[in-house]
């Protein structure tokens, strides 16, 4: 069989590992649900996309892509601690547009709103309490703008390595960077201990 588009494929392959990894470990180190299942979502995405780019199309497979991705972006906010209500409200937005749209600019555009809103919190948490995993999960942020703007903008370094790969590249590193904070971020919670208020069964 031949592979539509073999490099961005393969780039959405190492992504899909990377981020199916670093679910696992989260879970492992018990950083609570939605960090865990924020990567997991993304190794979705990724996978999906992936698949995708090698067949060269497919409806199915591209919403799978789109929903995967929203989904991320929602346990990343529960996960950030953004309050449950404002990321339910985002996500079923989201999804109603995308039930009837398929543009990648608008899952860039949802991503980045979601990124947004969480490095808004993060500065807030440093300046409140010098959160440890504020400064990883921002500069994630940071990379993650770079690389959507790499996208947008159609930026290809090669014929063989375009600005989906590059992308994908860029986008490996802010996925590390947003595994080394929440990782910390889930340990400094875990060493305060739970809250006064005893809140069990919380997505956290």
């Amino acid at each position: 069989m031949t592979v539509a588009e073999p490099m961005t494929a393969a780039t959405d392959g190492i992504l899909t590992i990377a981020a199916a990894w670093f679910a696992f470990r989260l879970w492992r180190l018990h950083a609570g649900r939605a960090w865990p299942l924020a990567f997991l979502f993304t190794a979705i995405g990724s996978l999906a996309g992936g698949t995708y780019h090698a067949l060269g199309g497919g409806t199915a497979i591209w919403k799978v892509t789109t929903f995967a991705i929203g989904l991320a972006g929602f346990f990343l906010l529960v996960a950030t601690r953004v309050p449950v209500i404002v990321a339910v409200a985002k996500f079923v937005a989201y999804a109603t547009w995308m039930v009837a749209h398929d543009d990648f600019k608008y899952v860039i555009a949802d991503y980045v709103a979601t990124l947004l809103i969480i490095v808004v919190m993060q500065i807030v948490a440093w300046f409140r309490t010098r959160a440890p995993g504020a400064p990883w999960i921002a500069g994630s942020v940071a990379v993650s703008v770079v690389a959507a703007l790499v996208q947008q903008y159609g930026t290809d370094l090669h014929p063989q390595f375009n600005h989906n790969d590059l992308y994908h590249a860029i986008q490996l590193v802010a996925l590390w960077l947003l595994y080394r904070g929440g990782r910390i971020s889930s340990a400094a919670v875990s060493a305060a201990g739970p809250p006064a208020s005893g809140r069990r069964g919380a997505i956290h």
